[in-house]
């Protein structure tokens, strides 16, 4: 638990093949239910603080307990901190986020102030906003800060409910994918 900003929400990992991630984590880990959504739709991105080209983004959620487990691919070019880590070999656990209904704007004043830069955010849709920071001294550890509006939240949360209980079926749920 961070005196400042709670509990860590989620860990969100990178990987080069979002299929095989969700698979591995449904099969050999008993994680999911996987939300998967093939286009995120990205509406805004700025990396290190300048407008920038928008990653093309797959994103599967599912919730371990009480953390979010978030596995991304990008599926272009356009400058982010997830290609950053793929160049360093760090296909993984990518950073941790903090959810804040209110906060978003102090959450990212109070890491300024202690040293830490925007590394890459923006916001997807009409959904809240996100920033991911990183710091010089531990440019592996990125923190996200992640603004909980716009649906967000109730999203989130049918994903958590979805987790208890799960009892294996449907381990991968497409969204907005025709059935």
């Amino acid at each position: 638990m961070s005196l400042r900003f709670g509990a860590v929400r989620q860990i969100g990992y990178v990987v080069h093949d979002i299929e095989k991630a969700m698979r591995h984590w449904s099969e050999v880990l008993g994680v999911g239910p996987w939300f998967y959504k093939e286009e995120v739709g990205t509406t805004e991105f700025r990396y290190y603080g300048a407008p920038s080209a928008l990653p093309a983004l797959s994103i599967a959620l599912a919730n371990s307990g009480g953390v979010q487990i978030e596995l991304i691919q990008q599926r272009n070019d356009a400058p982010s901190l997830y290609l950053d880590s793929l160049a360093r070999g760090a296909e993984g656990m990518q950073h941790i986020a903090y959810w804040t209904d209110d906060g978003f704007d102090a959450d990212g004043a109070a890491l300024r102030a202690r040293g830490y830069v925007e590394g890459h955010g923006g916001r997807m849709g009409a959904r809240g906003r996100f920033a991911y920071y990183v710091h010089p001294d531990l440019p592996g550890n990125i923190v996200e800060i992640s603004e909980m509006a716009g649906g967000k939240g109730e999203y989130f949360a049918m994903i958590a409910q979805a987790a208890q209980g799960w009892d294996g079926s449907e381990p991968i749920r497409r969204i907005g994918v025709a059935r």
